[in-house]
């Protein structure tokens, strides 16, 4: 009992000299000195309140409670005096400072962060229910925690202990907040720190990892890499986690700091839609990364059949094939995002592959998933792996499976010709059934390839060309190489040996005095059944076109084929020739003739196969010709006569070119903007200018046969190498 009244005596003294000291302070004496003693003292008193006195100090002795009671008043009204009211005063001042600050200027920026914090503390002051004592200790109370900490803690219980804050200063000092919040913490500074957080996690990733334990170096090859943070594990293991972080930081920012209502902040700033602007901004990037690491593929190039076929091996192998592997990882990355697919579901489809209930297709089949945020990029490319709305493999919709079927009927066909007993003659009549317009595996495959990378669109051309359309048009090559070098041999033997025979060193293909035969012209160009539309016909009928009197090539079958723009010019200019020729049927154009009056010159006697057209002294008129005409004396002469001399011999062509060469002569000027009359001015040897003005009824009329002048007929349809091939069908 003793020792009880004598702690609890002591203790008393303790209370009582704190509370003296700072009732009745000394002038050398630190008010808040007394004051800390004083919340010391309280502490103490407090947590003997709660966990009651210790042993020693009962007995029906202890005054803990009484103590507290009785020096609590005092408390209040020295610290609101000592400590809350100077720290009040105190960010009240810091806050009007940065509402002073110039907008947009850098000292307002760098403040932004600890105002944020000012206000917070200040608003704490005035609404105890939101006080933090961590948060106001840091913030306010560093010099004296203790002082800090016990009033913190106890604030929330006394709501009249808050301060009478500014309203209008909270509201300025918000509305700057608000401005410099979307500027501090813009998506910019945002997105990279959340790309910073789980770069290092989340090593790059190249063609070696995407195709697994495959070997792809023999098909495709790539030096760039998708940068780890693009990739489905960085978005599930820590991307997802980090946007969310940083909305949840701008959640906290503007809850009850910078409004009173969430609601009042601008749509811009609030969090949902700080985290759909990142996210969509991440998956941009992801699907440009992915782009350009795809598009940057390159197929290796093979210059024999026989590589062409280990190629197509390796591409169509349902176990080692490298494209499988890497689309079957281009399905896994582009469903980053998505989380339709049942967990459970993904496991029973898997133990299903696992007891054989189930055959694995070689290719991923992806079942129907809610779309995700890289639908517009990997959406082809998902179409090309995926299903029917019903689950079934869609048989008339372009597959990856489908293509590489395709490409297998391919190299067995081509393994047909290397174990041929002559390769080269059954590579031939292989490309021969589609220079005919008949289709073969190869041409079919080709068009497949051609459909798929036409359907996964622009974006992925560079990559969908490589792996689709490249490898097929490698092997078209290794068939067309030796085909159209055969077929220019064709060529030369049936038309163009024939050609030179009967029109070498002849008039208009010559400068010579003998004159092609007409007739046998007609037999090469007519339209009908001329020697070369016949073989046009038989050979080419499916590489090229006829549309009016042009020859154009058929984009569908030629691919890969290097027509000589020389044989399509040629065969394109007879053609247009050929209708003149021919434009009723039988050999012969018509035109008309009518001298024209020329200062000095008073007649001229224009003789074409025995019809004259004579011009008399300003006396015009139209005079009709047919050329090459009926008569037996085939040639034109040409006379004029002058106020100087007498008549006068200007030409005399005979043979059916004659007036073709009488033409050459001729300065020839069109009339208007047409092609059907033009003005044709002879000099003669005075220096008179023998005018007439010739209208045809096609074009350009005889004036067209003066193209045939020094005209070759090109010895080569295609542009080829000079390669021989052995039996294998490569190159020796």
């Amino acid at each position: 009992m003793l020792v009880s009244f004598t702690s609890n005596r002591v203790e008393v003294g303790r209370v009582e000299a704190a509370y003296r000291a700072l009732l009745q302070p000394e002038a050398a004496s630190d008010p808040a000195y007394a004051l800390a003693e004083l919340v010391r003292e309280l502490s103490r008193l407090d947590y003997r309140g709660e966990h009651g006195a210790p042993w020693y100090q009962r007995f029906g002795l202890n005054r803990s409670n009484d103590l507290r009671e009785a020096v609590w008043p005092l408390y209040v009204e020295a610290n609101d005096r000592l400590l809350r009211d100077p720290a009040a005063s105190d960010l009240e001042r810091q806050l009007t400072a940065l509402v002073k600050l110039a907008p947009g200027s850098p000292a307002r920026a760098e403040r932004a962060q600890q105002a944020y914090d000012q206000l917070k503390a200040y608003l704490m002051l005035a609404r105890p229910e939101k006080a933090d004592a961590d948060f106001l200790v840091d913030s306010v109370g560093a010099n004296q925690p203790g002082m800090w900490r016990f009033y913190a803690e106890h604030l929330p219980d006394h709501p009249e202990w808050a301060i009478k804050a500014n309203p209008r200063l909270i509201g300025q000092v918000r509305q700057v907040l608000l401005g410099e919040l979307g500027q501090r913490n813009a998506e910019a500074t945002l997105y990279q720190h959340v790309l910073d957080t789980a770069a290092n996690h989340y090593p790059p990733m190249g063609l070696q990892q995407m195709v697994g334990d495959t070997d792809a170096t023999s098909l495709f090859t790539s030096r760039e890499q998708v940068r780890g943070v693009f990739t489905r594990e960085a978005w599930e293991g820590q991307v997802r986690s980090a946007i969310d972080d940083a909305a949840k930081a701008r959640r906290e920012e503007i809850d009850w700091v910078l409004s009173d209502n969430v609601g009042d902040v601008g749509g811009e700033l609030s969090p949902e839609q700080l985290k759909a602007r990142l996210i969509a901004r991440y998956f941009r990037d992801y699907s440009s990364a992915w782009l350009a690491f795809l598009n940057s593929l390159r197929w290796q190039q093979s210059t024999t059949l026989h590589d062409v076929i280990t190629q197509l091996t390796v591409m169509s192998d349902a176990r080692q094939s490298p494209l499988i592997a890497l689309m079957n990882t281009l399905s896994y990355q582009g469903q980053a995002g998505v989380r339709g697919q049942a967990l459970a579901d993904s496991l029973i489809e898997s133990a299903q592959k696992l007891v054989g209930q189930k055959a694995a297709p070689m290719v991923d089949q992806l079942a129907q998933v809610p779309g995700g945020p890289l639908d517009s990029t990997f959406g082809p490319l998902m179409a090309l792996l995926g299903k029917d709305a019903e689950g079934r493999s869609g048989s008339d919709h372009l597959s990856l499976q489908a293509f590489l079927t395709r490409v297998t009927s391919v190299r067995l066909k081509l393994q047909q010709i290397t174990h041929a007993p002559d390769p080269q003659a059954m590579t031939q009549a292989l490309a021969q059934t589609v220079f005919q317009g008949k289709g073969v595996d190869l041409t079919d495959a080709q068009s497949y390839g051609n459909l798929i990378a036409a359907s996964l669109g622009a974006e992925w051309g560079p990559v969908a060309h490589a792996l689709f359309v490249q490898p097929l048009a490698q092997a078209w090559q290794q068939i067309l190489q030796p085909s159209s070098a055969g077929l220019n041999r064709d060529w030369q033997r049936a038309i163009v040996d024939e050609w030179h025979g009967a029109f070498d060193n002849r008039y208009p293909f010559a400068a010579s005095s003998s004159d092609a035969s007409l007739p046998m012209l007609g037999q090469m160009i007519r339209a009908d059944s001329g020697r070369i539309e016949q073989f046009l016909h038989q050979q080419l009928n499916g590489l090229v076109r006829k549309e009016g009197s042009r020859w154009v090539i058929d984009p569908r079958q030629s691919q890969g084929l290097r027509f000589n723009p020389a044989f399509l010019e040629a065969i394109n200019q007879l053609s247009q020739l050929a209708d003149l020729l021919y434009t009723d049927g039988g050999m012969g154009m018509s035109f008309e003739l009518r001298g024209k009056p020329v200062q000095d010159v008073v007649q001229t006697s224009f003789v074409l196969n025995g019809e004259k057209h004579h011009y008399f002294n300003q006396r015009e008129r139209w005079q009709r010709f047919r050329w090459p005409g009926q008569g037996d004396h085939p040639g034109i002469s040409l006379t004029w006569t002058s106020v100087h001399g007498g008549e006068r011999l200007y030409a005399d062509y005979q043979g059916t070119w004659g007036l073709i060469r009488l033409l050459e002569e001729a300065n020839v000027t069109p009339l208007d903007d047409g092609d059907s009359r033009f003005r044709v001015v002879l000099s003669a040897p005075d220096g008179l200018g023998l005018t007439w003005h010739l209208r045809t009824e096609l074009a350009e009329g005889p004036l067209a046969l003066l193209k045939l002048r020094s005209f070759r007929l090109p010895r080569d349809i295609f542009l080829v190498d000079d390669v021989r091939y052995a039996q294998n069908g490569g190159p020796q």
